[in-house]
């Protein structure tokens, strides 16, 4: 029989309870209750395998989320980082237009050694040209409906989840789980399926035009520049785009836009097929690298003018947080810089695929659009180079690391003879934990290097490819730069298939989910509010439903103490922002674990700073006890360190909130065992006596009132 049972939710998300009550140290009866909510942000294998290849989208959504607070700048960031997710989605088109129009239907289908063997691409073989492209075009369509039909099925699951309305909080992140992100997600999504589909005949009207455009095809190309011109219009008007309720004339406005385009998409389709304008013969689909090149430029322009806005704007003031407010570029160029990647990748297996003899590197080098091999080049540039610069950091701050792990662990092992080894294990482990604070200029150093590696793309229009170039001008041989643009092939391949494997056994294996996961859920945390076709928010449902069970709890005259670890805590915050007065005054939190100030605080500054965290704690009548180790590489304090055993009895109440663990208890074995404890890292610290000693503590504080009889009843353990 199983030890607990489900008594509310679903099979997505619900609420269990152990089939026995537990007991406080004192007898008192608690209640405890596991909220979970993992399979919100993955789900099953097949989901979660989706949501990995949608990567690019997840990432530049997050960009978004991580503009700095500054009230002039929040507009046009938000323009900026709409418009860059945009230019994702015409990629994502462009890409499968390269292997279903280019590759397929122009070339493969031309000649008569590539469909040799292959009926299953024979049966259009030497069928007129307008034939093959209207019936190639099927895939990009039919890649785009996907995109469509899959975007839209989670607002069916979450529409039951909804967060009361009354008496919340007015700062940014109560927001999260507030308000019905719904409406604005329909309109990105009408938006992208329209560009999507205005892209897709923007490369059939090139390739029509290439011998003398007709008045037709002229009159389909401006409607379809009009279509594109309209969504990026409507993503430049924050104010209108962004409106939480339903505006039923923008959601016709938008609908309108994306039927007109998918009409069109019709209607240029049949005048392909039935042109009988004489084709161009020969080397690539027509105008196919031109929009593909032009489409690198205008990314490359959005990141320079993010950068310029973001650098102009960013807080100079003493003390702030280097760096601060730069996620929104880092995220952005990341997810462009993955996107090209992966695109380029896909158009290169398909040509490997169909062209049987050609070397891998002779293939990536010629025959295709220069703009996908100063793609995969730029990419590879950017990582080799990016750990070129790791490789320094991480000498140099390791002695640095080390210095300040080991006086933390002298102060706390003093005198320890025959425990030097597990000393030096400790001190390690420590020095690794604090490496997380230099990866934010190595991430800032690989978005620098990444947009200029998008920017070199812009090449192509010049007809250039890289070995020649970089031959000519920097005297570096050009075999070499074939083997690296082939090893930088491979070196993808190799990286979407460790996503892949690492979605499974994200779905598969706690333990390897526990560090994947973390990552996971930062990203699924965020509502969409750039890209239509990332992963669904989880906090849509998740901070709602959790918010209204604590109100059903102490609707029936029960305390509740919020425990959560790691990402949890995030959940928690927004939740406890969410509740009214009367209701959280009668909880208490107890966090461990936490990202919140580490994480957070600077990735997020709009929506993580002191002023919502001293809020959270002034909500729960600083009810709140925080749990942090020296050897975690995520969690951390929140308000201040306190590395001292000395308790803090004076200041502001912000002050107690912190408690350090540390980590591991001995590095002797304790009496009657063989080996020292182990080092817990950034695992929950549920089995911790220190944190049933904190849990404990927070119960008696609940207490309090109760027993005044102002209300009756037992403290609900919500986790």
């Amino acid at each position: 029989m199983s030890e607990v049972e489900q008594v509310a939710g679903d099979r997505s998300g619900g609420f269990y309870r152990p089939r026995r009550h537990c007991s406080c140290s004192s007898g008192e009866r608690v209640t405890l209750e596991a909220y979970r909510w993992g399979d919100l942000p993955s789900g099953t294998v097949v989901r979660t395998l989706s949501l990995v290849f949608l990567l690019p989208f997840m990432l530049a959504n997050l960009a978004i989320w991580m503009r700095p607070a500054n009230p002039g700048t929040d507009a046009t960031v938000r323009s900026l980082c709409r418009l860059l997710a945009l230019t994702l989605t015409s990629l994502y088109v462009l890409a499968f237009a390269g292997v279903a129009l280019d590759l397929i239907a122009w070339k493969c289908m031309a000649s008569s050694h590539c469909l040799a063997g292959r009926i299953w691409l024979s049966w259009l073989g030497g069928q007129p040209v307008g034939l093959r492209l209207a019936v190639s075009a099927v895939v990009p369509a039919a890649a785009i409906g996907l995109l469509w039909r899959a975007s839209a099925r989670p607002g069916k699951v979450f529409d039951a989840f909804r967060a009361p309305a009354d008496e919340v909080s007015e700062h940014r992140l109560s927001g999260i789980g507030q308000w019905d992100a719904g409406p604005l997600v329909g309109r990105l999504r009408s938006i992208h399926v329209a560009a999507a589909f205005a892209t897709l005949d923007g490369a059939l009207l090139a390739a029509r035009a290439a011998t003398g455009a007709s008045a037709g095809t002229i009159a389909l190309a401006v409607a379809t520049g009009t279509v594109l011109a309209t969504c990026v219009v409507l993503l430049c008007l924050p104010p209108l785009i962004d409106r939480a309720a339903s505006d039923q004339r923008l959601d016709r406005i938008t609908r309108t836009v994306r039927t007109v385009a998918v009409a069109l998409t019709v209607v240029v389709t049949a005048h392909v097929l039935a042109s009988p304008a004489p084709w161009h013969d020969g080397g690539g689909l027509p105008g196919y690298g031109a929009i593909l090149t032009s489409l690198f430029v205008a990314q490359t322009t959005l990141l320079a003018a993010l950068a310029a806005v973001l650098l102009w704007h960013r807080d100079r003031r003493r003390g702030a947080i280097p760096l601060l407010g730069l996620g929104a570029l880092v995220m952005a160029a990341s997810a462009v810089s993955l996107a090209v990647a992966v695109s380029a990748e896909l158009v290169y297996r398909v040509a490997d695929f169909l062209d049987r003899d050609a070397p891998t590197g002779e293939g990536l080098a010629a025959g295709l659009p220069p703009a996908f091999t100063w793609a995969i080049f730029g990419f590879f540039r950017a990582v080799l180079f990016t750990l070129v610069v790791a490789v320094p950091v991480i000498l140099i701050s390791r002695r640095r690391r080390l210095r300040a792990a080991a006086a933390i662990v002298a102060c706390d092992y003093p005198e320890r003879p025959g425990a030097a080894t597990r000393l030096r294990q400790v001190q390690k482990a420590i020095a690794r934990a604090r490496f997380t604070e230099r990866l934010i200029p190595l991430a800032v150093v690989y978005a620098c290097l990444a947009g200029i590696g998008t920017a070199t793309t812009t090449l192509g229009l010049l007809e250039l490819l890289p070995s020649e170039s970089v031959q000519r001008y920097a005297r570096v041989p050009g075999d070499l730069i074939t083997f690296s643009i082939a090893f930088g092939s491979w070196g993808i391949a190799a990286i979407i298939l460790g996503l892949a494997v690492g979605g499974v056994f994200a779905y598969r294996t706690v333990e390897f989910r526990r560090h994947v996961g973390v990552l996971w859920d930062l990203g699924t945390f965020w509502p969409r509010a750039a890209h239509p076709f990332a992963p669904p928010c989880y906090a849509e449902r998740a901070v709602p439903e959790l918010t209204r069970r604590i109100m059903y709890l102490v609707s029936r005259g029960n305390a509740v103490l919020l425990t959560a670890h790691s990402h949890g805590s995030v959940l928690a915050a927004a939740t406890v922002l969410q509740l009214p007065p009367q209701v959280s005054g009668r909880v208490a939190l107890l966090t461990h674990g936490s990202p919140l100030s580490r994480l957070y605080a600077r990735l997020f500054p709009a929506f993580v700073d002191d002023e919502v965290l001293h809020e959270i704690g002034a909500r729960v009548e600083w009810r709140w006890v925080n749990l942090w180790r020296d050897t975690d590489s995520i969690g951390g304090w929140i308000f201040s360190a306190h590395r001292t055993n000395a308790p803090v009895t004076v200041g502001h109440p912000s002050a107690a909130v912190d408690r350090r663990l540390r980590d591991p208890t001995d590095v002797v074995p304790r009496p009657g065992d063989s080996v020292p404890p182990p080092i817990q890292g950034h695992r929950p610290g549920g089995s911790d006596q220190r944190y049933a000693e904190a849990a404990r503590t927070l119960i008696e504080r609940l207490r309090q009132p109760m027993d005044s009889g102002s209300i009756p009843g037992d403290p609900r353990t919500l986790r």
